[in-house]
């Protein structure tokens, strides 16, 4: 079993920043963040695997930044150019296969935080 805690999200301006984090109990071999906004589905944001394999979302490359601390089993997300569209409800998961081309299929993930919100006003 592995549990996963976010943290850092917020209430920000649009064009502002936030860096969410994500603890997981143990190392995993994969890691993503995914967002659901209220009355739409989960969306994948981004992942990252133990061979470094790194992939986005189109709505958010360029903008987001995806990287883990292997010493702390820790994920971070740093989000730039923040959109009001970007408002949703972020979630770290955790995989201990590595799931390449499938990282955006939520169903694939064993391990979910409870999530952390982040608001971006216009």
């Amino acid at each position: 079993q592995v549990q996963v805690v976010e943290s850092g999200g917020g209430l920000v301006q649009a064009g502002g920043s936030l860096r969410l984090s994500c603890v997981a109990s143990r190392y995993t071999n994969s890691m993503a963040w995914f967002r659901q906004a209220p009355g739409k589905e989960r969306e994948g944001v981004a992942a990252v695997d133990s061979a470094g394999w790194i992939s986005y979302a189109d709505s958010v490359n360029g903008r987001f930044t995806i990287s883990r601390d292997r010493d702390k089993r820790t994920l971070y997300l740093q989000m730039n150019s923040l959109k009001p569209e970007d408002t949703a409800m972020y979630y770290c998961a955790a995989e201990n296969t590595i799931l390449g081309d499938s990282w955006s299929n939520g169903y694939k993930y064993t391990y979910w935080g409870q999530g952390t919100q982040v608001t971006v006003s216009s």
